[in-house]
């Protein structure tokens, strides 16, 4: 038990000393100059800072550009859906049209079939009634 003890105490001291210093990372829009702390110069030249712009600007416009072929490929992917939602409603039309009929002739063949049997029955009584 003191084992446990010792070690559940020993993860604490460490995991306190780890969160001591305030955050665990520092957030993207970090801004120094907030806390006292004095910018670091840079050494861009303002032609720099403008070959990065348009670089920004250009990967902006061709990410645009791919956002724009998805959405006509999303669009031609629909209208190949409408078709086969059609030809489905179609097909699906006529494989009902096709089963009613089928079992109609069924229906059909049954009485007909019905109708032999009754004949044959008959037939078979008057040959008893000759004999």
């Amino acid at each position: 038990m003191k084992k446990i003890f010792y070690t559940l105490s020993l993860c604490l001291l460490f995991a306190g000393a780890a969160q001591a210093d305030g955050n665990a990372f520092t957030p993207l829009n970090f801004n120094d100059t907030a806390y006292g702390n004095k910018p670091v110069a840079t050494s861009y030249s303002a032609q720099a800072i403008n070959a990065i712009a348009e670089s920004e600007a250009i990967g902006n416009g061709n990410i645009q550009n791919a956002i724009s072929q998805l959405e006509n490929a999303q669009i031609d992917i629909r209208n190949d859906l409408l078709n086969c939602k059609t030809k489905y409603a179609d097909v699906d039309a006529q494989f009902k049209l096709i089963k009613a009929e089928r079992a109609a002739l069924k229906k059909q063949v049954k009485t007909v079939e019905k109708r032999i049997k009754e004949i044959d029955r008959a037939k078979e009584r008057i040959r008893k009634n000759m004999l």
